[in-house]
């Protein structure tokens, strides 16, 4: 593909959130939105209509057709259908978790690699305006504390409600898994956690407390069957510290000085972080650059992620 060429893209799986892929594949200059597909015919025909697009009947002749594609399916079909795709040369965009165990998302990491593709992995958090603040006034990291709560999905026709084929870490805590080990920059020494399973088979609230070798110590609370919806991260520093909000993309820099702690609001940009994400993916399929969110940052990722679960489970609340 020429770097002055139109980029042509599919989404696998148009469900609540793949639906956003095509809309937002749909409006870029650049790119076509070629087609998309679904297990459920039905939906399918939706979408394409929707954002003037055709339908695929199989995974395989989508790939076949497209030079990059989304894979929005549930987390226990990523690992499946990212080797439906990979026979074509498709790069590929895989929402988090990048899979549902840690051995999957090497092995696509690693077929990736071989055939030269591109894997990007939809940390969606990375591309947050508060996160170019958070980047900007990073110095070293003492303590941090994140806190992600939703409410329960809504039941499915035929399938369990969106996200609950996996833990509540897999599931939204994995976001904040994924910026701590960016910010901490330092091998995980302990792990302590707990964790309740309420209306799933796995876990639907956790804690984790996650110590890092250089002394940086995680705090890290995740739940989907909350009254209230909150995205918030706090980093401690040397005589600083940052609060921001990742849902109402807004935040405060606490810094002291000689009459006490000053709070200074931050200046964010708003936007949509879902758009910024595809624009950097489209951008890297045509510069053939690596992704903001690698393969191998989505497997880091699953793998903190797998061992807060193996713990919660070794010592059951």
């Amino acid at each position: 593909m020429k770097k002055s060429s139109i980029i042509r893209a599919g989404v696998i799986g148009v469900g609540s959130l793949g639906q956003w892929h095509a809309r937002i594949y749909s409006e870029m200059d650049d790119v076509e939105l070629t087609g998309v597909y679904d297990a459920s015919p039905e939906r399918a025909t939706e979408i394409a209509t929707r954002y003037g697009t055709r339908v695929f009947d199989t995974v395989e002749a989508l790939a076949e057709a497209v030079d990059a594609v989304s894979i929005v399916v549930p987390t226990d079909l990523h690992f499946a259908v990212f080797k439906q795709v990979l026979p074509f040369n498709v790069h590929m965009m895989v929402e988090k978790p990048i899979a549902s165990s840690y051995d999957q998302a090497e092995q696509m990491v690693r077929m990736a690699d071989a055939q030269d593709l591109l894997l990007q992995v939809g940390h969606v958090e990375r591309f947050n305006p508060v996160m170019r603040f958070l980047n900007e006034n990073l110095t070293h990291a003492r303590f941090i504390e994140a806190t992600r709560l939703a409410s329960f999905p809504p039941p499915r026709e035929g399938a369990p409600p969106r996200g609950t084929e996996v833990s509540v870490v897999l599931d939204l805590m994995i976001h904040d898994l994924d910026i701590i080990l960016r910010i901490a920059n330092s091998p995980v020494k302990d792990i302590r956690a707990t964790g309740v399973a309420v209306l799933s088979p796995t876990e639907d609230i956790a804690n984790a407390r996650i110590q890092f070798e250089n002394g940086c110590v995680a705090n890290v609370t995740a739940s989907r069957i909350s009254q209230d919806k909150l995205r918030k991260i706090r980093v401690f520093q040397d005589d600083t510290y940052l609060s921001l909000d990742y849902m109402e993309q807004s935040g405060q820099l606490c810094r002291r000085t000689a009459t006490g702690i000053e709070a200074l609001p931050v200046p964010i940009d708003k936007s949509e972080p879902l758009a910024a994400e595809l624009r950097s993916f489209a951008d890297c399929v045509k510069r053939r650059t690596d992704p903001v969110v690698t393969g191998r940052h989505g497997m880091e990722a699953l793998q903190l992620a797998v061992a807060i679960c193996q713990t919660i489970r070794e010592n059951p609340s």
